[in-house]
């Protein structure tokens, strides 16, 4: 359930993001040519209380690309668990995401944990956990099944567009992502919800809100209460951002309706450089007050 947090940006957890060293190096340097850089910052609040920042930093050029992500808690929170985490994933893009390495650390003041994971056509030929996981019988086996045809929990950040249509086509929200962190498979089932009008400095345009939820394959322990509370949430969303001359899509808004409260991590940056016709642009938002709604919409 660690990593899973990373997913956060999936996808309800408590990481926040900082920049790490290559998302630094990725914001300030040009783009090479037929490059498309983007960077998003984002800040986390849970129950309406600021807990910590995000960032996601990627890199596309043809079809291959590498996303960075880092986070951590802050303030009251951060001072108690120390939290922090860094991710990095690297393969080709078409109608998905086909990963070929995904390497995961995350940092708390009671534990450490690192996920490496080594990928051949979205099939995973190597993975490993430091520390190991402790064998437990609760467990839903894991199976080389499992690892195949996956998406690692960075790399299912970025979502290409589906055809050859608009970028805010709704059906780029009608998606299931198959997701391995290293010790579970669960799936992202995504759909359709509405299209939103953002205005907000250097962005103004349309956005998809697509409906989100938790399907636990393997890896999980079934009768546990917060594996069942994701399973039955309803109340889990995330807005897609296109990026241009990229065609894929990041998210500018997740929320999720936890068992502390309403999770919301949302933009509070957006800057993108390079691509055919993608123009520089920079998105600041009130991370601490949001324009947009906050009912896990």
């Amino acid at each position: 359930m660690r990593s899973k947090a990373l997913l956060s940006l999936a996808f309800a957890a408590g990481l926040a993001l900082p920049a790490g060293e290559a998302a630094q190096a990725a914001r300030g340097r040009a783009p090479k040519a037929g490059e498309t850089a983007v960077t998003v910052d984002y800040g986390i609040m849970l129950a309406g209380v600021p807990i910590g920042t995000a960032q996601v930093s990627g890199a596309i050029e043809g079809q291959r690309y590498t996303m960075d992500v880092s986070a951590r808690l802050t303030g009251l929170v951060g001072a108690i668990t120390g939290g922090y985490g860094s991710g990095r994933a690297s393969g080709t893009v078409a109608a998905r995401p086909v990963p070929a390495a995904f390497a995961l650390s995350s940092h708390s003041a009671s534990a450490s944990i690192t996920v490496r994971m080594a990928l051949a056509r979205g099939n995973v030929v190597a993975s490993d956990i430091a520390p190991p996981l402790v064998p437990d019988p609760e467990r839903v086996t894991v199976s080389e099944v499992h690892k195949r045809g996956i998406i690692d929990p960075v790399s299912a950040l970025m979502m290409p567009a589906q055809g050859r249509g608009d970028l805010t086509d709704p059906q780029n929200c009608n998606r299931t992502i198959p997701v391995f962190d290293g010790a579970s498979r669960f799936n992202v089932v995504l759909s359709y919800g509405e299209t939103r009008s953002i205005q907000k400095p250097g962005y103004a345009g349309p956005v998809l809100v697509c409906n989100a939820r938790y399907q636990p394959i393997a890896g999980h322990r079934p009768d546990r209460p917060g594996v069942k509370f994701m399973e039955d949430n309803t109340e889990m969303s995330v807005w897609l951002a296109p990026v241009e001359g990229a065609r894929v899509l990041l998210p500018l808004r997740i929320a999720v309706r936890t068992q502390l409260g309403l999770n919301i991590i949302e933009a509070t940056r957006w800057s993108q450089s390079g691509g055919r016709g993608a123009p520089d642009a920079t998105v600041q938002a009130a991370a601490q007050a949001p324009e947009t709604p906050t009912d896990g919409r």
